[in-house]
């Protein structure tokens, strides 16, 4: 408990101003970013089931509600701040419906390999939005190509004492992570940046400051909005819904199985979802399952909420006493903030990685990192979904399949299927590695037909090696009923061995199994194979035993 305690503490060091530069990033005022690490905080500790999430103001959903509310009110205004809350709050419903439909499997649906794209573009985007910031330039435009372009065009204004206090920033930062990583260097650059633009007047050379802070606690409200603002802003948190449950779920499931600790992931959703209602009503944006916070508050030393507890206890009391000086805090502080956020949301390691396994998967990546920074992140959230859907399909579509043959310690391997593979002469044993249903159905019997060959052929039995057929549809039985008889026609025996028991079922259901015949359907391979060697060894004993009598003669 104590040992929390003190990690709360040095959590809340490490986190405040990377919450504040979070505002940056979502066009909300500086105060919110605290009130994201107040009642929000506490609502997930209170209802959720992980010990180590942390649930607050992230980039990633942060990004999504810029995105999404851009154009719709001025930023920081008091209308935007509305809007936000809004999301916030039907993000929270949707959360809340995805609880009572046990929708936590969802996360499943959101493969590694474009989640590493998505956040790599987020983090390029991200980073790209705060450039101006740090170079002390205006910059107007709203997509990441076009404020590149900008600031490029926008380089021989730079301001350079703005230049000069993000590079000492930056240089900080840096030798303070590589010298001490253990101290909370954002914290320090913070505090130390406020005195210095407090002592040498920032603001009176043209560095641009924060401005007044609102002091105190937030007041607990209905966010200020009409049922009008309702319909444009259902995909904006549907989208931060989806960012919420896949990466929020990815996060709890890391720590809760390095710690062996039992996690509840339809018991998060409603921490989720209480949390995000919390943040609706106390005036700030939408939150999410950090993992960047997440790890912030593990290396600590945390090992239960009563870190984010106490967190959300140091926060109350910074709103309380500690709100006044930050109006000097420079604005370009924490666009470095951000940028150092942003640069670690870049996964080129992964994609590397990604790259060296599997170029197919890399391609996908890369795709979805630049439909990111393109297309916005709302589009690329759905278009993530979307290719993790599509490779499942994909996967399904074009399954693995072979030609079954004993090595010389008698296990099976697979060689390709091409025409004159067989097992051993007269018998083709073939390993099908999907379900089989109506979109692979023609090509199972294609490639069935393909191994067998014209007639002819001196294929005389095929065993499917079912046990990665895990299930079988109407259209496909049909399929397998044409199948059969084409192979009895051309003198072929059609088998099934290690058909799966659910799989039977579904033979039984469409008829196959009476199709088929039960005699054809053999719990081994290798029972599939000593039945078809009597039967070659009995052939071949009446074939020598028909050519005796002209042997004689």
């Amino acid at each position: 408990m104590v040992r929390d305690a003190v990690a709360g503490v040095a959590f809340a060091a490490m986190n405040i101003p990377q919450a504040l530069g979070y505002t940056r990033i979502a066009g909300m005022p500086v105060v919110t970013g605290l009130y994201s690490l107040l009642l929000p905080l506490l609502a997930f500790a209170t209802f959720g089931s992980s010990r180590f999430l942390v649930v607050a103001a992230d980039s990633a959903t942060a990004a999504i509600l810029h995105s999404g509310l851009a154009g719709m009110a001025p930023t920081a205004s008091t209308r935007y701040v509305a809007l936000a809350s809004l999301v916030a709050l039907l993000t929270a419903v949707f959360l809340l419906v995805g609880r009572l439909c046990g929708l936590g499997f969802v996360a499943d649906f959101l493969s590694q390999t474009v989640l590493v794209g998505f956040l790599t573009g987020i983090g390029l985007q991200v980073g790209i939005a705060v450039l101006g910031q740090m170079l002390g330039v205006q910059v107007t435009s709203r997509r990441s190509i076009l404020q590149l372009v900008e600031i490029g065009r926008s380089l021989p204004k730079v301001h350079l004492q703005t230049l000069a206090v993000t590079l000492a920033v930056l240089a900080f930062v840096f030798a303070l992570r590589w010298s001490a990583p253990k101290v909370p260097g954002p914290m320090l650059a913070v505090i130390l940046a406020t005195a210095a633009s407090a002592l040498w007047n920032f603001a009176g050379h043209g560095i641009a400051i924060i401005g007044a802070v609102a002091g105190g606690l937030p007041h607990l409200a209905m966010p200020d909005v009409r049922w009008s603002d309702i319909r444009p802003l259902v995909s904006v948190a549907g989208s931060c819904a989806v960012m919420i449950l896949t990466q929020s779920a990815a996060t709890s499931r890391i720590y809760a199985a390095r710690y062996h600790q039992r996690l509840d992931e339809n018991q998060d959703l409603i921490g989720l979802s209480a949390a995000n209602a919390a943040a609706a009503f106390s005036g700030t944006f939408v939150v999410n399952g950090s993992p960047t916070q997440t790890a912030m508050v593990e290396s600590v030393g945390s090992r239960s909420q009563v870190a984010q507890v106490t967190t959300a206890i140091v926060v109350g009391l910074v709103l309380l006493f500690l709100t006044k000086p930050l109006q000097y805090l420079p604005q370009c502080v924490l666009g470095t903030l951000v940028f150092l956020v942003a640069i670690r949301l870049i996964k080129l390691r992964s994609l590397k990685d990604i790259l060296h396994e599997s170029p197919a998967e890399f391609a996908l990546a890369v795709t979805t990192t630049l439909v990111v920074i393109t297309a916005g992140v709302e589009v690329g959230i759905v278009l993530a979904m979307v290719l993790s859907l599509l490779r499942i399909v994909h996967h399904s579509y074009h399954p693995r399949t072979g030609v079954m043959i004993p090595d010389e310690a008698n296990v099976w391997k697979l060689i390709p299927p091409t025409p004159g593979a067989v097992t051993e002469p007269g018998l083709v044993m073939y390993r099908f590695g999907a379900a089989l249903f109506y979109a692979n159905a023609s090509r199972f019997s294609d490639e069935v037909l393909g191994l067998v060959g014209p007639s002819p052929t001196t294929v005389r039995w095929f065993i499917v090696d079912a046990e990665a057929i895990t299930n079988l549809d109407y259209s496909a039985a049909r399929v397998v009923e044409e199948l059969k008889k084409n192979l009895t026609d051309a003198g072929v025996q059609l088998g099934f061995a290690r058909v799966p028991w659910n799989t039977r079922a579904d033979f039984d259901r469409h008829h196959l199994t009476e199709t088929i015949g039960s005699a054809w359907i053999f719990n081994r391979l290798h029972d599939a194979l000593d039945a078809y060697e009597s039967f070659a060894a009995k052939k071949s004993a009446v074939s020598i035993a028909a050519a005796q009598p002209s042997a004689t003669s």
